[in-house]
């Protein structure tokens, strides 16, 4: 077992970092990782005070450290920033944050399993399941519910994994999940779920509560509030620890899966565990922000390019780029227009197209 196991890991490795003198980014790992967590902080530094009211970014350190019981600097803030900070800000940008890194990892994981550039985190039902349960709450049960969850985002997480379940079960051929009839099975269900929302927005008599399915359908973070980062916590640190656990797992499925089982990976299993693990965290990202597009298709693109193949670099490197980018698009999305928001799909998916076009006349040749 031990032989067959460094057999598989120097198979692996020498896989994917034999290309690594074509980039020099990718023979400095590690700094340009600090380096993209210090821009991580420094981004949501400027989240919380970047808004209708700005707050200087030294008087945000003061009030969060004098909250955490580091005092330093004077305490001659006004009350109101406190309040602004520390109950609206900062879970918003903690959310997004996590949305944010829960997709683009989704997004990485996803290319490498089906080993197709195109795949993101909503092409087995994760969206068009979550898009339909929320429209069922908004229509029935509205904001009913309890410990952190309303009414819709529950509806709108187990809908999400309902869709994932039975795409999945449909995929299911003699004990094994091929590919290609996932991604069949996908398709056919997810045009199902979105046939089935917009004829039930068609359907709805109440103006305002088919307003309300169309934001959530185009994504915002203006609800964010501290019980839904404890709900959301969970299950996003759940999924995302057992991905990392697989990292090397998904460097070696990108030889072929009859390799990959000749090598001592459990291919079926890994898979399982990993669609689980993503359907989770995506699942519970998707019932609080609405469905966010591009993040999931063009940050694990971007951390690739730059920094080659290795998930056990790019993954990490894309849960940072993602939570970066969503921070800033939705401090873009609550201050472009203020006091008016835009929807946050709308600011990635403006941002996001233009740049995977741009990626796709970069890259001549084949990304994988």
């Amino acid at each position: 077992m031990r032989s067959s196991h460094n057999r598989e890991r120097s198979s692996g490795d020498h896989h994917l970092e034999g290309d690594g003198h074509l980039n020099p980014f990718r023979r400095r790992r590690w700094p340009f990782l600090a380096l993209a967590s210090g821009l991580l902080l420094v981004t949501a530094t400027w989240g919380v005070a970047w808004g209708a009211v700005s707050i200087p970014p030294g008087a945000v350190l003061r009030i969060i450290g004098h909250h955490l019981g580091a005092t330093f600097g004077p305490t001659d803030w006004p009350p109101a920033w406190e309040t602004i900070l520390l109950q609206i800000r900062v879970p918003r940008v903690v959310l997004a944050g996590l949305v944010g890194m829960t997709l683009a990892v989704a997004g990485a994981v996803y290319q490498a399993l089906f080993r197709n550039p195109l795949a993101e985190p909503y092409l087995i039902g994760v969206s068009s399941g979550a898009s339909f349960g929320a429209t069922l709450a908004i229509i029935f049960i509205w904001r009913l519910g309890g410990s952190g969850w309303n009414g819709v985002s529950l509806a709108a997480f187990v809908g999400a994994l309902l869709a994932t379940a039975v795409i999945y079960a449909l995929a299911r051929v003699g004990g094994r999940t091929p590919v290609t009839t996932l991604i069949l099975a996908g398709v056919a269900v997810n045009a199902l779920l979105s046939a089935a929302t917009v004829f039930l927005i068609f359907s709805m008599q109440d103006a305002f509560r088919a307003m309300h399915v169309l934001g959530w359908l185009m994504g915002s973070l203006a609800l964010a509030d501290w019980e839904k980062v404890r709900v959301v916590l969970p299950y996003v640190l759940g999924g995302l620890a057992v991905i990392a656990g697989h990292a090397h797992s998904l460097n070696v499925l990108q030889l072929d899966e009859e390799q990959a089982q000749s090598l001592g990976v459990a291919v079926e299993r890994t898979k399982g565990m990993l669609i689980v693990a993503v359907s989770l965290a995506t699942a519970a990202a998707v019932s609080v922000s609405g469905t966010v597009g591009f993040v999931g298709l063009i940050i694990p693109h971007v951390a690739r390019l730059l920094w080659g193949p290795d998930h056990r670099f790019l993954l990490p490197m894309s849960g940072i780029l993602g939570a970066v980018g969503v921070i800033l698009a939705d401090s873009t999305a609550r201050t472009l227009f203020a006091p008016r928001e835009l929807p946050l799909g709308v600011v990635t998916a403006v941002a996001g197209a233009p740049f995977f076009l741009y990626l796709l006349r970069r890259q001549k040749r084949e990304i994988f």
